[in-house]
């Protein structure tokens, strides 16, 4: 399966807008944004757990980055509230669940094989003084990626010329970007050498950025 696997070319999508398409196990979802592969895939997907709902323990053959949008993540490790950021590197496992229900983005086979460095933040503590209407917090940095968090203020404009591709999701409030308007959960990705512009609306915006990454983008090996 491919699904926007052209990574020289930029893409949009309003997640919001897509269907809800079933995973193997019975009440968890996903909108899936980009994939190549098919059930073991390098995917960036938006997963809806719905109340009481699990998934099977397994390994993170190549790794897993997630971000808690809705209600609380959970596993044998812990809670994970909306706003928790984390990333469990290669060869890590565990056995996901939500009691109350929740929404993650999530990104699959998207590691340096040798990452063995977990990560768990709160975006929001970290987030550093405005900037002209732009607070910021790094959230994770290695040879092949950079990854950010920022709020908006209301008109604030956050760009970026990172090289190596960029990719943005709408964590809430909302931008205008490449000429669209993204709301909540909107997502983009930028090809190599391209530059974002991201001017937030009335209700300004907080985002999660990554760039440099696309250079790296491949489908998994197993």
């Amino acid at each position: 399966m491919e699904i926007n696997a052209d990574f020289s070319q930029p893409i949009v999508v309003h997640s919001d807008r897509l269907d809800w398409q079933p995973s193997p196990m019975t009440g968890v979802d996903r909108r899936m944004l980009d994939r190549i592969g098919d059930e073991v895939a390098r995917a960036t997907t938006i997963v809806r757990y719905a109340p009481g709902s699990n998934f099977s323990a397994h390994t993170h053959g190549g790794g897993e980055e997630f971000i808690v949008l809705d209600g609380v993540f959970q596993d044998e490790h812990g809670d994970y509230p909306v706003g928790t950021y984390v990333r469990n590197p290669p060869t890590t496992s565990h056995t996901p669940r939500s009691d109350q229900g929740c929404t993650i983005f999530v990104k699959l086979w998207q590691f340096d094989m040798a990452d063995r460095t977990q990560i768990r933040k709160d975006m929001d503590a970290g987030l550093g003084a405005p900037v002209d209407g732009v607070a910021s917090a790094r959230l994770h940095e290695d040879d092949r990626e950079v990854v950010t968090f920022h709020r908006l203020d209301p008109g604030a404009t956050l760009a970026s010329q990172a090289p190596g591709g960029i990719e943005m999701l709408v964590i809430d409030g909302g931008v205008t970007a490449q000429n669209e308007n993204l709301e909540r959960n909107g997502w983009l990705r930028l090809p190599d050498g391209a530059t974002l512009s991201a001017t937030a609306g009335a209700a300004g915006a907080k985002l999660w950025i990554k760039t440099g990454h696309l250079r790296h983008a491949r489908a998994p090996q197993q």
